[in-house]
């Protein structure tokens, strides 16, 4: 168990910077997601730590020991891929054991090491089989047992699951967590889905264009994005543009089409004069549908259309011409049809203030 530390990264492939100083702190035994759009970076930042690319600047630290430049076997990493990377001709057992192997351990070892991987991912039983025999999911625990049975410094995942159905997803990612926390084991988790970073992350970092963007847990982010981008990237929301009409710390108030609204600003640094452009970043089921108008925060509008989905409606409420999305969770149908006019209000605790 071991902190990393990144400091001012960069990354050039030709005239591409890749990474642009990228600074970040992944505390011991701390499950830390790195997200962004496509080209944002995040797949180089983990290949820079696992040592498959050399940085063109900047440090890489596991723990007091600067690895910036040492080769990839000597890190004492474990990997995890997208395409599980197995030896189809070999048995559960062998596959494990095949980084132990490598380095020379004891025979006796070996077997006691591999048992003890293979528990923790419950793969104990499935140790004689050969690969093919396995499911998609059997397999990606193979490949997990196969990166904890060499005893990595940390544990490193480049999108682990985006190969499996969305069922056997929901099944790895608490599978994941708990091999890691059980472990002990500080890891760097490479993915595009949102879901599954919220869902298991201590903290994660949102890459942008090769910078960070944000870094938080995972409420910090989804509730209090710094940046449009973040806000756009992490769930859904609805934007409103306006001017600021006054500030106050971190609360303030927005001048919109709709009437003033107050909320809190998502970029704590931003200190905006009066009358600066503004957009407000609203989740769809930060709106509760109303008969009558709020004193603050109060759109009007009508239902355009509904989609009931058990536990959660969806609806498209017009309010003139911007169209906004708006969950209501437990919902009653009852009086919510399509033309009804009613009037979608926001607490103010719920409504981000950002950058334009």
């Amino acid at each position: 168990m071991i902190p990393i530390t990144i400091e001012n990264l960069v990354k050039k492939f030709g005239d591409v910077a890749a990474l642009r100083g990228v600074s970040l702190r992944i505390e011991k035994g701390e499950l830390f997601f790195l997200l962004g759009p496509s080209g944002c970076g995040k797949t180089t930042l983990l290949r820079n730590i696992a040592g498959f690319y050399i940085p063109d600047s900047g440090r890489i630290l596991f723990g007091d020991d600067d690895v910036t430049r040492v080769p990839p076997h000597r890190r004492n990493t474990g990997m995890m891929f997208q395409s599980y990377a197995l030896w189809p001709h070999m048995t559960v057992a062998k596959n494990v054991a095949f980084g132990l192997e490598e380095r020379r351990v004891p025979s006796a070892e070996i077997k006691s090491r591999v048992h003890e991987a293979l528990a923790s991912v419950q793969m104990e039983s499935y140790a004689d089989r050969k690969i093919a025999q396995l499911s998609g999911g059997q397999q990606q625990r193979v490949a997990l047992a196969r990166a904890l049975v060499i005893r990595p410094r940390c544990l490193l995942l480049d999108e682990p699951l985006s190969n499996l159905d969305a069922k056997l997803r929901l099944e790895m990612r608490t599978e994941i967590r708990r091999v890691c926390k059980e472990s002990g084991l500080t890891a760097i988790y490479v993915t595009h889905d949102q879901k599954e970073a919220l869902s298991i992350s201590d903290r994660m970092a949102i890459l942008e264009s090769g910078t960070i963007a944000q870094v938080g847990t995972p409420e910090q982010v989804y509730r209090r994005p710094r940046t449009r981008v973040v806000a756009d990237f992490i769930g859904e929301t609805n934007f409103l543009e306006g001017k600021i009409l006054s500030s106050d710390g971190a609360t303030g108030a927005v001048e919109t089409p709709f009437g003033r609204f107050e909320g809190h600003f998502g970029d704590p640094d931003w200190k905006p004069a009066a009358g600066s452009p503004a957009v407000l970043s609203i989740r769809p089921e930060s709106w509760a549908l109303r008969e009558e108008p709020a004193a603050r925060n109060s759109i009007p509008g009508e239902i355009r259309d509904s989609i009931y989905l058990g536990e959660v409606a969806q609806y498209q409420f017009a309010a003139a011409s911007t169209p906004l999305k708006i969950f209501e969770l437990n919902p009653h149908l009852a009086g919510r049809e399509n033309g009804h006019k009613c009037h979608a209000v926001a607490d103010p605790g719920d409504v981000v203030i950002l950058q334009p």
